[in-house]
């Protein structure tokens, strides 16, 4: 998955970012002229994907007469199913939505049937869109992802022995990590290694596909959640310099991207191969910390399940190791004192 460059939509890279041998990763130099990855061809192309992908059946729009060229809906169908007029429509739809009244964006998103994320999504397009002063339809506070965690977090982090469980920003870096999430992402996640960014894991690093079992799963899910953000915060220079960077060396991200699916990302099934106890489903659950901009991810298993069977084993062998790791701490000399004579 490493070594190749690949173009993608407004985001334009030069040279490698990255270089790999087995699995050790080497930064080089690399020059960026990367645009925000939200942009006036991110509304349209959204837009009309949304739009092509609508039968004018499932619109509940009658067809009359055969040899239509439009995949999904037309542009004046569209209009008409949101009460705006066809030249309104053809503006929002060429990417500018500025000024766009949230009655506007509400038909728009009954007339293209949007589910709640691409709702969301496209209220935070609009809202990116709009002057600083002219008031968004959905004022939500944005900026660049949070880099540090507050010591009560931390504490209730290291309080769950039972539970692995991490905390990560909007940008997908992992900023800290419980005893038995290291434990859970042996060979991949390590105190000396935060913060680590885990979308660069999953579309970088070839151990991914091995350690994430349902790996294409995983890749659509950081991808939306990406796109998301990107949505909320496009002027985030490190999250354009990421999307940059991964859409340059990944055909998979670049794919993935082009097709501006969104999801929220609340609750999901992992399967994760561990070195120790093998392959492990858990539920893995997103609290979002919303004052602190960052989200809390919990991993369980069902209760007397082979799950939480094998959880117990990775708690209990990783307790011991810290004992003996201990007990050899204390018991190790300490060295002899040299003497002036």
């Amino acid at each position: 998955m490493c070594g190749t460059n690949l173009s993608a939509e407004r985001v334009r890279a030069k040279g490698p970012v990255r270089t790999c041998t087995g699995s050790t990763w080497f930064r080089q130099p690399i020059r960026r002229n990367v645009v925000p990855v939200a942009s006036t061809g991110d509304i349209r192309e959204f837009l009309m994907s949304r739009r092509a992908r609508l039968t004018p059946a499932q619109a509940g729009i009658t067809e009359y007469g055969r040899g239509r060229r439009v995949q999904g809906l037309k542009r004046e169908e569209v209009a008409i199913l949101a009460g705006i007029s066809n030249e309104y429509y053809a503006r929002l739809e060429r990417g500018n939505l500025r000024g766009v009244s949230e009655s506007v964006l509400n038909a728009l998103a009954r007339a293209l049937q949007l589910d709640e994320a691409e709702r969301i999504h496209l209220f935070d397009l609009a809202r990116a869109a709009a002057p600083p002063s002219s008031g968004a339809p959905t004022g939500r506070p944005t900026g660049r992802s949070r880099t540090d965690v507050r010591p009560s977090i931390r504490r209730l982090l290291d309080s769950m022995t039972e539970t692995p469980a991490y905390i990560r920003n909007a940008r997908m870096d992992i900023l800290a990590a419980n005893k038995l999430c290291f434990a859970l992402y042996a060979g991949v996640l390590a105190p000396e290694m935060l913060p680590l960014n885990i979308a660069r894991f999953v579309f970088l690093d070839p151990r991914a596909p091995d350690f994430f079992v349902q790996w294409d799963s995983i890749a659509d899910d950081f991808t939306s959640a990406l796109r998301i953000q990107a949505g909320k915060s496009p002027q985030d220079a490190a999250l354009n310099q990421l999307v940059g960077e991964l859409a340059t060396n990944s055909t998979a991200f670049s794919t993935r991207w082009a097709r501006h699916d969104v999801r929220l990302h609340q609750t999901t099934t992992k399967r994760l191969h561990n070195a120790l106890i093998g392959e492990i489903e858990l539920t893995g659950d997103a609290l979002e910390l919303t004052g602190d901009g960052l989200t809390f991810i919990a991993y369980t298993a069902e209760p007397a399940s082979q799950a939480q069977q094998q959880l117990d084993l990775l708690a209990s062998w990783h307790a011991d190791a810290d004992t003996t790791a201990d007990l050899d701490h204390a018991t190790t000399p300490a060295p002899a004192r040299s003497e002036d004579h």
